[in-house]
C-alpha cells in the first residue's frame, strides 16, 4: 500500500496519483505537482488515501507545494494569456490557410510549453505555423489534433436533458457507445433523438447498459411466441423492461386479444430476429447513418489512444536519455575525483615505477624541466644569463690584468736596459 492523493487538472479530466510527501493534502485544495509536461497547476479529489501498488503508474511524481496566493494570481494570469494566444493563433491558421478548427489554447504552469488543440477532417501540415507561432511566443509550441468528442468536452454545453454534458461534468474517460446499446434499451434507432452535442452516440446509452442485459435476459423478444401459466398462447406484442411485464397476443379461435403477464409466468424460447426485410427504408437510413456514426467514433478512438502510446513512448524515451546523462555526468565527476586524490597536485604522467634494491617497486616523481615547469625554466634561464656575464666579467678582468703586466713587464726592462 502507498499514500497517494487524486489531482485533476480540469473539471471533468483523468485523475492522476501524485505522492503528498509528509503534505496535509485535503479535497479541494490547489496544488503544484511535477508532470511530464512540466510544473502544473491542480485540485485534489479527496484527502491522503493508500491504493494498491498495481493502481500507481511508475513513476510516482510528487506534490511540490500547497498552491500559494502568487501561484493563485500567476494561474489567473495564463487564463488571461491564453485567450491572447487563442486569437493570435487564429489569426495565423487564416494566414497560412489551414482546414482547420481551433478548439482551445492551453500553457503550463511555468509557462515552458503553450498548446493548442484543434479538429480537422486529415492529416494537416502544420510545420510552417509552429515556426510561426514559435517566433512569436518564443516558447515550445505544441498542437494537438483531437476529436470532435473531445471538442465538446473541452467548450461544455447543455444536453437534451436540460443538464450540464457528461463528459463535461463528470466522466473521466469517453466511454464507447453502440448501436446495440439504443437497441437493449428499446429505443428509437433516429439519429436525432440518440444523438448528442458532438453528433455521435449520447454517452448516457453507456450508463444503464448492464442493467437493461441483465433484465433482457428474462424477457423475450418482440415476435417471440410463449405459452402462459394460464394455457394461453400467443406471440409477443411489446415488452416492458423494468416492470418485466409482456404484452401478448392471444388467440382464442378466431379471436384476438391482448393480455398483459409477469415475465415469470410465461415460458417461451428466443428464437425471432429482425432481419432487414421487415425495416422500413427510413429505418434503413437511420441505421446506416448510426452504423458510420459508430465507426467514425471506433476510429476516433483508436486513433486517440494510438496518440497517446505515441506520447507515452516518447515521455519515456526522454526520461531514460536524461537518466543516462545525468548518470554519465555523476561517472566523469567521480572519476575526476578520484584522479585528483590519487595524485593531488601532480599530473598522472610524471610518475614512474621504479625498482628498489629489495626488489620492490614505489612511485617516483619526475621533475618537469624546460616547457614541463614554467618557474624552473625561468630560474634556469636566469641561471644561465648570470653565467653568461660572470664569464664576461671574469674574461674582461683576465684582459686587464694582462695588459697591466704587459706594462710593468716592459717597464722593468728599460730600467734594466739603463
Amino acid at each position: 500500500m502507498t499514500k497517494v492523493v487524486g489531482i485533476r487538472f480540469n473539471m471533468a479530466g483523468k485523475i492522476y496519483y501524485f505522492d503528498p510527501c509528509g503534505q496535509e493534502i485535503e479535497r479541494g485544495q490547489h496544488v503544484i505537482v511535477e508532470t511530464a509536461r512540466g510544473v502544473e497547476y491542480g485540485f485534489a479529489v479527496g484527502g491522503v488515501k493508500e491504493v494498491e501498488d498495481e493502481e500507481i503508474v511508475a513513476p510516482l511524481k510528487p506534490i511540490i507545494r500547497i498552491a500559494t496566493p502568487e501561484d493563485d494570481a500567476h494561474n489567473e494570469e495564463n487564463l488571461q494569456k491564453k485567450k491572447e494566444a487563442f486569437a493570435i493563433c487564429k489569426e495565423k491558421i487564416k494566414k497560412h490557410g489551414l482546414d482547420m478548427k481551433l478548439v482551445d489554447a492551453e500553457y503550463t504552469f511555468d509557462n515552458n510549453k503553450l498548446l493548442f488543440y484543434f479538429t480537422a477532417d486529415g492529416r494537416i501540415d502544420f510545420r510552417d505555423l509552429v515556426k510561426d507561432l514559435a517566433s512569436v511566443f518564443k516558447t515550445r509550441i505544441e498542437l494537438r489534433q483531437i476529436g470532435v468528442r473531445d471538442e465538446i468536452r473541452l467548450m461544455g454545453g447543455i444536453g437534451v436533458c436540460g443538464r450540464v454534458l457528461c463528459c463535461h461534468s463528470y466522466l473521466t474517460d469517453l466511454v464507447s457507445v453502440s448501436i446495440k446499446m439504443a437497441k437493449e434499451q428499446n429505443l428509437s434507432l433516429n439519429p436525432a433523438k440518440i444523438s448528442g452535442v458532438c453528433g455521435r452516440l449520447m454517452c448516457c446509452l453507456k450508463n444503464e447498459e448492464e442493467t437493461y442485459e441483465e433484465l433482457n435476459k428474462n424477457l423475450p423478444g418482440v415476435g417471440d411466441y410463449v405459452t402462459a401459466s394460464d394455457g394461453a398462447h400467443g406471440t409477443v406484442q411489446s415488452v416492458n423492461v423494468l416492470r418485466q411485464t409482456v404484452r401478448v397476443i392471444v388467440e382464442e379461435g378466431d379471436e384476438r386479444e391482448i393480455k398483459e403477464y409477469p415475465t415469470t409466468e410465461l415460458q417461451f424460447k428466443k428464437m425471432y430476429k429482425r432481419n432487414g426485410s421487415e425495416m422500413t427504408e427510413e429505418d434503413k437510413e437511420a441505421l446506416a447513418l448510426l452504423e458510420q456514426m459508430e465507426k467514425q467514433d471506433r476510429l476516433e478512438k483508436a486513433e486517440r489512444e494510438a496518440n497517446q502510446a505515441a506520447e507515452r513512448e516518447a515521455r519515456q524515451k526522454r526520461m531514460e536519455e536524461r537518466q543516462a546523462k545525468k548518470e554519465k555526468g555523476s561517472k566523469n565527476s567521480g572519476n575526476a575525483n578520484r584522479q585528483e586524490k590519487k595524485l593531488p597536485g601532480a599530473a598522472p604522467e610524471n610518475v614512474d615505477k621504479v625498482e628498489t634494491p629489495d626488489g620492490k617497486e614505489k612511485k617516483h616523481r619526475r621533475r618537469n624541466r624546460g616547457k614541463g615547469n614554467h618557474a624552473e625554466g625561468d630560474k634556469s634561464q636566469k641561471k644561465e644569463s648570470d653565467n653568461a656575464k660572470n664569464k664576461e666579467t671574469n674574461a674582461n678582468r683576465h684582459g686587464q690584468n694582462s695588459r697591466h703586466n704587459g706594462r710593468e713587464h716592459r717597464s722593468h726592462s728599460n730600467k734594466d736596459q739603463a
